[in-house]
């Protein structure tokens, strides 16, 4: 059991830093904060630079934590709340599956987060080198709390900066037969 949560953690972390660091510094042909913002912003993302950044750095640094298995409830809940985010702007609204652009891979990613945080690291772990037992039910329920909070906070910052971009009426669109503005 351990080689099998050694390699489900490396493998999954790493490509979640992997995104993290194409988000962040452009790496691995990833687009850096402006490329990504531009992305966000086409998306219909506010503060797209901002939330790229974040989304990096959860990705990143959670991918990290992860694969080492240091801290896995923490790694784990940095990058569910990636997936949550993503579900709730970008996939959740064309149905499960993959083919239509849906949520069905964040949700099998969302399943290993919280599976291998109930499971624990394994002994090939810094959890475990450290004496860390952060594994269990309630530790998986915690991360995946945590997660959806942090989902929260980002997507109300995303209502918050549109709600001050354009007002309680929401924005300004062209009224039938006058000029746009």
């Amino acid at each position: 059991m351990n080689v099998a949560l050694l390699v489900l953690r490396v493998v999954v972390g790493a490509l979640f830093a992997g995104h993290g660091a194409q988000k962040l510094f452009g790496w691995f042909g990833g687009g850096g904060p402006d490329g990504t913002g531009t992305v966000f912003e086409s998306l219909g993302l506010t503060r797209a630079r901002t939330m790229a950044i974040l989304a990096g750095a959860s990705e990143l640094v959670g991918g990290l934590l992860f694969a080492l298995g240091l801290l896995t409830p923490l790694g784990a809940a940095l990058l569910s709340a990636v997936m949550i985010v993503a579900i709730a702007t970008v996939h959740g609204a064309n149905g499960l599956w993959v083919t239509q652009n849906g949520y069905e891979y964040n949700l099998v990613l969302l399943a290993v987060l919280f599976a291998v945080t109930a499971a624990g690291p394994g002994a090939w772990s810094l959890d475990d080198l450290l004496g860390l037992d952060l594994s269990g039910a309630g530790w998986a329920l915690a991360e995946l709390a945590a997660g959806m909070l942090g989902a929260g906070l980002a997507l109300g910052l995303q209502r918050r900066s549109a709600h001050d971009r354009h007002g309680a009426t929401g924005p300004r669109r062209p009224v039938a037969g006058t000029p746009a503005s």
